[in-house]
């Protein structure tokens, strides 16, 4: 008989779990080890994120991804987002004998909504059939013309920001269509970007106004195609929000994506282990930020005492706020809906 699957709702959730949902992180092993029990049955957490380092083979890699569902099961917990970053090109995290695809930059030399079509279909099919559930796909930035060195260059679609939107609405069609939730990074555009946020916190100084007309609009276009999930930038737009990054900034995050842009699924930060947060904020700080945001999920990709201590945090801000517990709430809600569409 196929296995009963639990239907949760937020606010039938414990506290710890309320806390634990908000986060996706990453691990080392190739197994359900010690590490994987511990971050899924004592933080609660939401979501893992794949890398490299945990993959051996096709075989191998649902067997991990089944047996991590299995035991978030038998802990009582809400199945997890399994999620990757399979964009093609230089950021692929699955070799041979998956599909390898020479990424963004190839499909828009050719300009091809077919090619791009082709990589969300075949992407998904091989990522579903090993039991991954998100792709954190596809990367939305423009970078301009004339710019000097900027960070993107490599992984972007081009320079039109309309042809980034036509190229990333069929990704995140044929994603989706295929049962894999897909991911528009990194709003609101870091195509402009020189300095790497994995080693500092970039600025940008681009008015509202030209951002609007050219960062915003593959975005937009996401949106309106239903992309189920958006992760946030970690670089400070200083005619936006001088104080802070976009993944922490409540005028970037809650006022823009979701007010203005009307955004209703799950909003993710980019990794918080990056040079950009870690350098500069407390960690304090930034989990007050990102409830202030209505940010959904942290993304933790390496260091397991900032999961433990931001697990912490988060429990405690939920026991000791209402109105904390009541955006874990609506968070974590989001987070369960996708999980009812996309996690079987």
């Amino acid at each position: 008989m196929p296995e009963e699957i639990t239907m949760y709702e937020a606010d039938s959730l414990t506290d710890e779990q309320l806390a634990g949902q908000r986060l996706m992180v990453g691990f080392k092993g190739q197994v359900l080890d010690d590490e994987l029990r511990f971050l899924i049955s004592e933080m609660r957490v939401g979501g893992l994120i794949l890398f490299k380092r945990n993959v051996a083979d096709p075989s191998q890699l649902a067997d991990l991804c089944h047996a991590a569902q299995a035991f978030a099961v038998e802990s009582g917990h809400p199945r997890l987002v399994v999620a990757i970053d399979q964009e093609g090109g230089p950021v692929a995290r699955l070799a041979p004998p998956f599909t390898v695809f020479p990424g963004n930059r190839a499909i828009g030399k050719a300009g091809s909504e077919a090619a791009a079509r082709e990589f969300g279909t075949i992407t998904a099919r091989e990522l579903k059939g090993v039991g991954i559930t998100m792709n954190l796909a596809p990367v939305l930035d423009v970078a301009p013309q004339g710019l000097t060195a900027p960070i993107m260059a490599d992984r972007v679609f081009g320079e039109e920001p309309q042809l980034v939107a036509d190229l990333g609405r069929a990704v995140i069609e044929a994603l989706q269509e295929n049962g894999v939730a897909a991911t528009a990074k990194h709003f609101p555009g870091i195509g402009r970007t020189t300095v790497d946020p994995h080693l500092d916190l970039p600025f940008v100084d681009t008015a509202r106004y030209v951002l609007n007309s050219t960062d915003l609009v593959p975005f937009r276009t996401a949106i309106r195609t239903g992309v189920e999930a958006v992760m946030l930038s970690h670089v400070v737009y200083r005619d936006l929000d001088p104080t802070w990054p976009a993944g922490l900034s409540t005028i970037i995050a809650k006022d823009l994506l979701r007010g203005t842009l009307g955004f209703r699924g799950i909003t993710m930060t980019d990794d918080l282990d990056m040079g950009a947060i870690d350098t500069h904020f407390d960690l304090h700080t930034f989990v007050t930020r990102i409830s202030d945001a209505e940010i959904d999920m942290a993304l933790i990709c390496h260091d397991r005492a900032k999961i433990e201590a931001t697990y912490g945090v988060l429990l405690k801000a939920v026991r000791q706020s209402d109105d904390m517990k009541a955006r874990a709430v609506e968070s974590v809600q989001r987070i369960l809906n996708l999980k009812e569409h996309y996690v079987g």
